[in-house]
């Protein structure tokens, strides 16, 4: 026989009422109060005026220390205690001067003591890289510290064990609930920062490609966040057989859901296995032509001259064919056609064009990528030829390359007298009888024919 959960209040709800209302008459409603109320009022609004007129130089200081970000960052939030701090001693010497001069002083030495708290929490968030992360970890550890310095710890703690459900042995509160969430977001935090500081120190390390540091630090998230939710769990008192079960349950019905997810997911874990591909590669997927700015769990970004950025799902780039620019060998050859008339010096012209490549400094010039003519045909109106050169950084973009040594080209055939071919046709009269009868009777204003 399983016991139902006990669910009576651990505590009498009229008496907390009670005693909040005698704090409130005491403390809060009466005119001494109400004189601290304005001397606060006062003292905040003189504290976040000077915290404007501060904040400039804040920027300004952490602007100066760019070389150093972990510094930079903290500095620049630290005019967001400013205020707090300068109201926090303001209150504390009209704390002190109230009471020395007899009168009360409980809502000044509060408000003390809740700013303090701030100014001391947000000088050790100020260290979290991400603002948001930050902001959150400071207003939940500052709500604890204002129920400890306000004594509501023990009735807050009382209401929300209260309110709680059975699910067959466990019982689930809402304190339950909110612990598992704030460890979960602390773990998750520390999760975080331990990947970013491993990401950071293979950064350094030259044996590691880009493909296999990001592989593993995917794979250090995913464990880490793992670890993270299960100990979250554990420590909160949730049975993780029966999740167990039931998430297998539902997992297979989520997993006909994602297939297309996990197969972007698991295609994504084949590209940095196989390092076919890494950022900073130049690739061509269908219409797409540019580098691969970041690979992704679901897609990767590719990068055009145009400035703008394709996500393409990982299985695509699995499935479909992709062309790497720069897979074994950065460089890339770059062939320019150009026609020239029958009528020039054909190999003068091959020297002009050769002589062209001069005019762009990214053409390589070693023995094993020198630019070469080569005749390709005779056309219709030309003698065809095509320049070849090679590039060893195609994602500085191939077609400015391309038209300066076009531009070149047709400024030295100019020059030297080498003509571009245009289409001409030869008509071959047989005779000449027709166009004569026809010649007279247009004489004669005859329009049939």
């Amino acid at each position: 026989m399983i016991d139902k959960p006990n669910t009576a209040l651990p505590f009498d709800p009229n008496t907390i009422l009670a005693e909040i209302e005698v704090w409130f008459s005491q403390y809060v409603v009466t005119w001494p109060a109400l004189a601290q109320a304005i001397t606060l009022a006062g003292v905040l609004a003189v504290a976040f005026l000077v915290q404007r007129l501060l904040a400039p130089r804040f920027y300004r200081l952490a602007d100066g220390m760019r070389d150093t970000p972990v510094l930079r960052a903290p500095i620049a939030r630290l005019r967001l205690i400013v205020a707090p701090l300068i109201a926090a001693l303001t209150v504390w010497i009209a704390f002190a001067l109230a009471r020395s001069a007899g009168y009360p002083g409980e809502l000044l030495r509060v408000a003390a003591n809740l700013l303090t708290a701030w100014v001391v929490i947000r000088l050790f968030t100020s260290f979290i890289r991400q603002s948001g992360w930050a902001s959150l970890v400071a207003t939940l550890v500052w709500i604890a510290a204002a129920l400890a310095i306000l004594g509501w710890v023990g009735p807050v703690y009382g209401i929300l064990d209260s309110i709680a459900f059975g699910a067959g042995e466990v019982r689930i509160s809402l304190l339950g609930i909110i612990k598992g969430i704030l460890l979960l977001g602390v773990f998750l935090l520390v999760a975080n920062g331990l990947v970013h500081l491993a990401d950071d120190r293979m950064a350094h390390l030259e044996g590691v490609s880009a493909a296999a540091r990001i592989l593993i630090v995917k794979i250090l998230r995913t464990a880490f966040f793992i670890a993270a939710f299960i100990i979250a769990l554990t420590t909160v008192g949730v049975d993780l057989t029966a999740i167990a079960i039931f998430s297998g349950a539902v997992g297979v019905g989520v997993g006909f859901g994602l297939q297309k997810v996990i197969s972007n997911l698991v295609s994504g874990i084949l590209l940095l296995l196989d390092r076919s591909l890494k950022p900073g590669d130049v690739i061509e997927v269908g219409d797409a032509f540019g580098w691969i700015n970041k690979m992704g769990a679901r897609y990767l970004t590719v990068v055009t001259r145009d400035g703008k950025e394709y996500l393409i799902p990982n299985e695509d780039i699995i499935t479909q064919q992709v062309i790497n620019w720069s897979y074994s060998d950065r460089a890339i050859r770059l062939r320019i056609a150009v026609g020239v008339s029958y009528g020039s010096d054909i190999r003068k012209a091959m020297a002009l064009m050769t002589e062209a490549t001069k005019a762009e400094s990214r053409i390589l010039t070693d023995d094993a990528h020198l630019p070469q003519v080569r005749v390709t045909g005779f056309g219709d109106s030309s003698v065809d030829l095509e320049l070849r050169i090679w590039v060893l950084d195609p994602e500085k973009g191939v077609m400015n390359v391309t038209s300066d040594v076009r531009l070149a080209i047709w400024d030295a055939f100019h020059e030297n007298g080498i003509e571009f071919p245009f289409p001409q046709r030869d008509l071959h009269i047989s005779s000449a009888a027709g166009l004569d009868a026809l010649a007279e009777r247009l004489a004669r204003g005859d329009g049939e024919t």
